[in-house]
């Protein structure tokens, strides 16, 4: 196995374009890469926020999403931030910009200051600031 690997996930969205258009502005997120299919959705996009990266395309099979049961779907993503004001304003700019709220900002039982939101579309986001692999200084 080798070291380098890295992990990137991918979102099927609906409506991909106001999607883009919604991380941009609740997250901050930036589009890297956005390549239109011929039918006026997102063949596929790249997005990106510090070290992290994903990709997302436009769902034109109409995939099937969880039910939230309790405060999750049983999956998400999770962004690593390096502080709990920065978590507290990605929390702001997200339910400003119409995210779900979920986890408002606030100490986990195991250390971690977090938030979780769903986008318009039912994905979870939380964003915190434990960074996984790293060893715990808590």
């Amino acid at each position: 196995m080798t070291t380098t690997a890295s992990l990137h996930a991918y979102f099927a969205y609906r409506d991909a374009t106001a999607a883009l258009r919604w991380l941009e502005r609740a997250f901050g997120f930036e589009t890297t890469m956005e390549v239109p299919d011929d039918k006026g959705g997102v063949l596929h996009a790249e997005m990106r926020y510090g070290g992290m990266a994903f990709t997302c395309f436009t769902d034109e099979q109409q995939y099937d999403r969880p039910t939230r049961k309790g405060d999750s779907v049983g999956h998400g993503m999770y962004v690593a931030l390096e502080t709990e004001d920065e978590v507290d304003a990605t929390y702001a700019r997200a339910t400003a910009a119409g995210a779900e709220p979920v986890w408002k900002p606030e100490l986990s039982e195991w250390g971690n200051y977090r938030c979780r939101v769903a986008d318009p579309e039912g994905y979870e986001w939380t964003f915190g600031t434990h960074r996984p692999g790293q060893p715990a200084s808590w």
